[in-house]
């Protein structure tokens, strides 16, 4: 599959059965429908407000930022945000078939759904150890 982003061809990273696509040319990362909510239901972070079904309905943001092509269908992504401040500016296929993130914001997703770490840290502390070594999250 190729990079919506930088056209390279991505590499396949499998974490708990879950694979995501990441480019190791610009760090991005995209997740087909559905790995997105796999990956959080394993850390229990689910929130219905992230699933690809809800996100594909959020309005449309404003961004000087270049529409990028779904790497499955072709289509123009639309932009929109997700998250809490700062808002995390995604990539999303309108016709459901996944997401990009740009390099860290993955990791900038995890750490603002984590509320209480210490609470859930065995769980979340190796799936944001495994995000920032392999997404190179960012704080």
């Amino acid at each position: 599959m190729k990079c919506p982003t930088c056209n390279n061809l991505m590499i396949v990273v499998e974490h708990n059965e879950i694979e995501l696509d990441y480019c190791t040319n610009c760090q991005g990362v995209w997740f087909d429908s559905e790995e997105l909510e796999l990956l959080l239901e394993s850390i229990s972070l689910e929130s219905l407000n992230l699933f690809l079904n809800n996100i594909i309905n959020f309005p449309e943001a404003k961004s000087s930022e270049k529409k990028r092509r779904c790497p499955i269908c072709g289509q123009k992504m639309r932009k929109t945000t997700i998250g809490q401040q700062p808002d995390i500016l995604i990539d999303v296929c309108q016709q459901g078939h996944g997401m990009w993130f740009d390099s860290g914001e993955v990791g900038q997703l995890i750490t603002q759904l984590l509320d209480k770490p210490s609470e859930r840290a065995d769980t979340q502390g190796r799936v944001i150890t495994f995000l920032g070594e392999v997404f190179r999250a960012r704080d």
